[in-house]
């Protein structure tokens, strides 16, 4: 909120480099994911919520890497839990919305199966739409952040062991593991970024197919 204020608060026809840079964020999300996967109607439709998603994955993410803080808000379960049901939420009601009547049933009923099928078919249409998906949200945000972290405080915890710990020639093992410490921060904050544009990009491509015609 604090980034977007800051941005917005001054703005000018010719942007500044801060104005600039909110901009091309606020673009990146409307462009590469709302308009490109849900068309320009629906897409500035749930724009607000697709930015908000990401921007606030960003962010938590980032936290794991700024020092004395050094954990992702989202590797702990309870974030990425309440974004993939927010996502959940989101798609249910872009179905319900878009077709009251069909959504659920050619959901969980595809056309052109023969109804014996139904009988094999709608239990796993149903555990993979209204089951697997939000679990497989959370995992993969939870999952990849934690990784990350654990990965930092290993490198970092070992450049401590052998740099004073151990001492003499034990040293140039820290040299070692500082140098992965700080590669793998570079790597983390590619991660935090990818993971933020992921679970966005899930979440349009969810409602895209929830507001499908065939819907």
């Amino acid at each position: 909120m604090l980034v977007f204020w800051l941005g917005t608060r001054k703005m000018t026809v010719i942007p500044g480099r801060f104005q600039s840079l909110v901009e091309m964020g606020l673009g990146f999300v409307r462009t590469n994911i709302a308009h490109d996967l849900l068309g320009k109607k629906d897409g500035d439709r749930f724009l607000p919520i697709l930015t908000t998603m990401f921007f606030m994955i960003l962010f938590m993410n980032i936290t794991g890497v700024i020092p004395f803080l050094n954990i992702a808000g989202t590797a702990i379960i309870a974030v990425p839990l309440t974004l993939a049901v927010v996502s959940y939420v989101t798609f249910i009601y872009a179905g319900l919305k878009k077709s009251p009547g069909k959504f659920l049933k050619n959901s969980l009923f595809p056309a052109g199966v023969p109804w014996p099928i139904y009988f094999i078919v709608t239990p796993i249409e149903f555990i993979s739409t209204f089951i697997i998906r939000p679990i497989t949200l959370t995992l993969r945000l939870l999952m990849n952040m934690m990784v990350g972290h654990l990965l930092l405080v290993l490198f970092f915890s070992a450049t401590s062991f052998f740099l004073l710990t151990m001492g003499g020639w034990w040293s140039i093992l820290a040299a070692g593991s500082l140098a992965f410490g700080f590669a793998f921060t570079l790597f983390e904050i590619l991660v935090a970024v990818l993971q933020a544009y992921v679970f966005a990009l899930l979440t349009a491509v969810y409602i895209q197919l929830a507001v499908a015609e065939e819907h």
